[in-house]
């Protein structure tokens, strides 16, 4: 059974880290949520959250981040190992369920894009 736990590993801790994903990694977008990857020298697949104060007062954006974490908890085989993922929230965001936020974040990251 795969392992459904969200390790520190598999975490984006760094500020420096996070600048250079944004700098070097390939932007797509959805309606409510914009992702990042970037290629990493790990040989695991890494998550990054960044939730601004324009998605809304600190219920609703730890409400989006813990959506966010069991998505990758739950679905690490989407995630591709040795890229680090930045997930984005978007400003104004109405609250999602689980399933709506799930089947957004599957089509961003099964989209095709060139890295």
């Amino acid at each position: 059974m795969e392992d459904q736990s969200y390790r520190k590993l598999e975490r984006i801790t760094k500020h420096s880290r996070y600048r250079a994903i944004y700098a070097q990694g390939v932007w797509r977008s959805s309606r409510h949520f914009t992702t990042i990857t970037c290629i990493n020298d790990k040989e695991a697949g890494r998550l990054g959250i960044t939730v601004t104060k324009k998605a809304g007062n600190a219920v609703k954006r730890n409400r989006i981040k813990r959506l966010i974490r069991e998505f990758f908890r739950l679905n690490k085989c989407l995630f591709p190992a040795g890229y680090d993922v930045v997930v984005m929230a978007k400003r104004n965001m109405p609250s999602l369920k689980y399933q709506e936020a799930c089947g957004e974040l599957t089509e961003l990251l099964t989209r095709k894009a060139i890295i």
